[in-house]
């Protein structure tokens, strides 16, 4: 059974588990990266409980391309150490954030491993590597290959 293209789920992206320091990522280097890409970016700076620790996060809510926008939190609760969550969103949308955050934020296009929340409902939660390379919509086809692999074999 194909993934509906309009499934809509929460996605979080976070550097390799060997390597938390890959993206030497801040609340602060992350928000400028959002208004210099993004102008019109809603940014707002909130304290959030991250496993029972108080943890500045960057709440966002940007517009990647004509009428398709991304709503996410970036947690960065350690400096060397980073993770963003984007909420309801489709493969689209998630892939056209997920090839900004790799082409024009991190600091090594093969860093970024995801998630989602539907995979991680069904009981998986091993992250995926984002391809290096690749434009959105061959980001999207690894995303709803993703979403795919959640779904319960047909017999």
């Amino acid at each position: 059974m194909a993934v509906e293209h309009n499934l809509r789920s929460n996605f979080v992206f976070a550097p390799p588990p060997d390597d938390p320091t890959a993206w030497q990522a801040s609340t602060e280097s992350f928000g400028h990266a959002l208004t210099r890409d993004f102008p019109e970016a809603f940014l707002e700076i909130n304290a959030s409980a991250l496993r029972d620790v108080p943890v500045v996060v960057l709440d966002f809510e940007i517009e990647v391309e004509p009428d398709h926008f991304v709503a996410g939190t970036a947690a960065m609760p350690a400096p060397d150490y980073a993770h963003v969550s984007i909420v309801d969103v489709t493969a689209h949308a998630a892939a056209l954030f997920a090839r900004w955050l790799r082409d024009s934020y991190v600091p090594s296009p093969g860093s970024v491993r995801f998630l989602s929340s539907f995979v991680m409902e069904n009981g998986d939660e091993t992250p995926w590597s984002l391809p290096a390379t690749g434009d959105a919509t061959e980001i999207a086809t690894v995303l709803l290959s993703h979403l795919a692999a959640a779904e319960p074999e047909r017999r």
